[in-house]
């Protein structure tokens, strides 16, 4: 299943408290069972002003559809074309 990455603007994310983050993780899942099993969040990264999801789904559009239930900014919604880490270096050409 393809990878998205999306990047919410949220001025202010990095300080929201650990129970407003509980806040939007019960929201982002709830909103996920409601919608079935096409699309599962993997993790997210909170910033000073932003938070930066990995997603799994069939499409951008069920990205976005996620967002737009949650009341989520999904200001950009990338498709991971490949993924690379210090390993990829050692790796035979």
């Amino acid at each position: 299943m393809p990878r998205y990455l999306i990047e919410r603007e949220l001025p202010g994310a990095g300080k929201l408290s650990p129970e407003e983050l509980h806040g939007v993780s019960q929201k982002s899942c709830g909103v996920l069972r409601e919608m079935g099993s096409d699309v599962q969040w993997v993790q997210s990264y909170v910033t000073d002003d932003k938070i930066t999801c990995i997603y799994l789904a069939p499409d951008e559009e069920s990205v976005r559809e996620h967002a737009r239930r949650g009341g989520f900014p999904a200001n950009k919604v990338l498709e991971v074309r490949a993924i690379i880490d210090p390993t990829t270096a050692e790796a035979a050409r």
